[in-house]
């Protein structure tokens, strides 16, 4: 099999790839990909990701032992399936602000380089006030159909605490609070593969190759020809092999393929390409923990599963499953002395507890703290062929310094006039900590992913770089990276929105061959 373009991976980026990259005839593209068809009612169902997670659909990731949060080991899911980790994410359009994107420091991405490719993609329903959405994109970012009444509540605690509310969350300043804009088509969620691969899948330049691992990138000499993949076969490209398998995909496919660490290469048996040093290193990742609080109200999403509530959806596409569970944000800085938010809450209307695989025991609510800007850097490596996930999560003091201050202002959200009808006493696990102390051992302790890992394949000007801006890997000709592993630092927001911005642009490049 032989094509002009193979992308491994059809996840966010992967599957605007496909598309923009077989709008043009009279070139061919293959797109390969790990995991099967999204077809599972849970993942039509925004409230259904929770039900995803450690199935068929998950890469099931595990971290190394993290020993700034006690020890532990860390679960990770990410989409293992057509769409990607698109297809059980919590639907939230986020997309940072311009301080993001300007720090990069990298021609061609500023944030006034890459808002047109943020609006090209945006198909904006109903509320559009500040103007701040594309309109006729593919991917529909709309208002959650039926949100919970607690989370008005949390909007005006926030408006009784002084903070700034966003007439539209993602405009060059996210500082303020907001109702999260959703990838939700008429309360259905409406991943990268809805938006961009169903549309092009008939197109006779188009081939989607699923169920199928991808071993490594095949070279002759420093050119990538193709993909090796579960079982020996190959799939040859005669112009690139782009690589979209994210974070975590992407460089371990370069390592395994003889593009890394010299030294780690030869230790994992590996024949080198090129000697890469970078290639899995500047791994940052969101670190999320929260404030479990019980409602004193039945009102919260804790009996959302009952077959009246499926019905409801089914039939209506309304009322309780429609939710995507973070409901509202809020972006804060913790001191003056920070230049743009740091800290972001989110509220759900919910006890999202270990991931929402620990089932409620009652109904309470939460506010989740997220470590925006983390200092800590961890990397993705080898130990013989077998991936390895090291975050490095609160190596850097100033990130445990910046969670305890943002716990304390999600416990001053519950202590408000608004808040009073709903928010009872602490709510298992959660210990109602005190202290600074107290405070970073509950961190430490409880602390989860928010799933947004990146920074794997950094893209730059230097030379010590893995991707040029161009996003073609250093050292090696026919090979690209096109995911949010390429993103230098991370954005003040969540990682779906920049990895759709990354395909459209990633596509420009590639189409004009630069």
């Amino acid at each position: 099999m032989e094509y002009d373009y193979v992308i491994v991976g059809a996840g966010s980026a992967g599957c605007v790839l496909a598309n923009r990259l077989s709008a043009d005839p009279a070139v061919s593209v293959a797109l390969v990909e790990a995991g099967g068809q999204d077809d599972k009612l849970e993942i039509r169902m925004p409230a259904g990701f929770k039900k995803l997670f450690k199935t068929e659909y998950d890469w099931n990731y595990t971290t190394a032992k993290q020993g700034e949060m006690s020890g532990r080991e860390l679960y990770w899911p990410r989409g293992r399936v057509i769409g990607g980790s698109s297809s059980l994410n919590a639907q939230m359009w986020v997309r940072g602000c311009q301080r993001d994107y300007d720090q990069w420091d990298v021609p061609g991405w500023s944030y006034d380089d890459v808002l047109p490719y943020f609006t090209r993609a945006e198909r904006r329903v109903g509320s559009n006030r500040g103007n701040v959405y594309g309109t006729s994109g593919p991917l529909y970012v709309s208002e959650l159909r039926s949100p919970n009444v607690t989370t008005a509540a949390f909007l005006r605690a926030c408006e009784e605490l002084g903070f700034e509310r966003l007439g539209e969350l993602n405009g060059r300043s996210n500082e303020g609070y907001s109702p999260t804009p959703v990838t939700q088509n008429r309360g259905r969620r409406w991943s990268s593969a809805d938006a961009y691969l169903r549309p092009a899948a008939k197109r006779p330049n188009l081939t989607v190759i699923t169920g199928t691992t991808v071993d490594r990138v095949m070279f002759d000499g420093r050119r990538a020809i193709g993909i090796e993949h579960s079982g020996g076969a190959q799939v040859r490209a005669r112009a690139e092999v782009i690589l979209s398998a994210g974070a975590i995909g992407s460089p371990y496919l370069l390592m395994r393929s003889g593009v890394g660490a010299a030294e780690e290469l030869r230790d994992a048996g590996i024949e080198i390409v090129h000697d890469l040093p970078e290639v899995g290193k500047n791994l940052q990742d969101h670190l999320a923990t929260a404030v479990y609080i019980e409602c004193k109200q039945p009102v919260t999403l804790t009996k959302a599963e009952s077959i009246v509530n499926l019905l409801r959806y089914i039939v209506l596409r309304s009322g309780m499953l429609t939710t995507n569970v973070g409901e509202a944000v809020a972006f804060l800085r913790t001191s003056a002395e920070e230049p743009a938010p740091d800290i972001e809450l989110i509220f759900a209307p919910a006890p999202f507890v270990d991931h929402g695989l620990t089932p409620p025991t009652g109904h309470g609510i939460t506010v989740g703290v997220v470590l925006l800007q983390p200092e800590s850097r961890g990397r993705i490596g080898l130990s013989g062929r077998d991936v390895v996930i090291d975050p490095g999560y609160l190596a850097a003091e100033a990130d445990v310094k910046r969670l305890v201050a943002g716990l304390k202002m999600a416990k001053q959200v519950f202590a408000t006039t608004a808040m009073k009808p709903y928010a009872g006493g602490p709510m298992a696990p959660y210990w109602a900590p005190e202290s600074d102390e107290e405070i970073a051992q509950w961190v430490r302790e409880r602390g989860e992913t928010l799933y947004h890992p990146a920074g794997t394949c950094r893209m730059g000007t230097d030379d010590a770089s893995v991707v040029d801006p161009s996003l073609r890997v250093r050292g090696v000709e026919g090979l690209r990276v096109v995911d949010v592993s390429i993103m230098p630092t991370l954005n003040r927001g969540h990682t779906h929105a920049p990895a759709i911005m990354i395909g459209e642009k990633g596509a420009d490049l590639i189409a004009k061959r630069k």
